[in-house]
């Protein structure tokens, strides 16, 4: 057993250290985080949106923005989509579960929110609608992806892909990824 758990814990530090050397992803992360705050002074919103785990990091990342993560300051406003159950299963009986997202953004979305999906494959269907529908309404948007980034890497406009294939390495650097934007968001907003 603890040579398994010692393989699991090198798997995610080898994981990690290859962000450290991946400088398109690094710029992507600064400019979001500029967006991010940008929309925050303007008043606008952080909307977002994932499945399973992922659903659970949305959730994280709007409780540190609304919150706090480390300094005490107002808080900011962050919508994430997959909280809704009604809403979702309502969505998703009368269209579909593609659709789960996408009307909402559609709903929530306004010109000067960032919207943020969340997919470990890069392929989740209802995160990608959802994508799409952010930018028709004005939206910068970014995903926290992993694999390739798959095709919702190439539409949003900061896509940040952990290069791997293992669900669960993607999403423990997702959780480091979400940790040090929001460290670094709250360190410039009051500057």
């Amino acid at each position: 057993m603890k040579e398994l758990m010692k393989k699991r814990i090198k798997d995610s530090i080898n994981v990690k250290n290859k962000l450290l050397e991946n400088i398109e992803l690094l710029e992507n992360m600064e400019n979001l985080i500029n967006e991010i705050i940008i929309a925050i002074k303007n008043g606008h919103k952080l909307v977002l949106c994932g499945n399973g785990g992922s659903a659970s990091d949305a959730l994280h990342f709007a409780g540190e923005i609304v919150g706090r993560f480390v300094m005490e300051r107002p808080a900011w406003p962050a919508i994430v989509l997959n909280a809704d159950v009604a809403t979702m299963t309502a969505i998703a009986n009368d269209y579909s579960y593609d659709d789960v997202f996408a009307r909402q953004a559609q709903g929530h979305c306004m010109e000067g929110d960032v919207f943020i999906g969340i997919s470990t494959s890069g392929n989740s269907e209802n995160v990608y609608r959802a994508v799409d529908m952010a930018k028709s309404k004005g939206c910068k948007t970014a995903a926290l992806l992993g694999k390739d980034g798959g095709k919702i890497g190439k539409v949003v406009d900061y896509p940040l892909i952990v290069p791997n294939d293992m669900t669960a390495r993607v999403q423990e650097s997702h959780i480091l990824l979400i940790h040090i934007m929001c460290e670094l968001i709250e360190n410039k907003i009051d500057n």
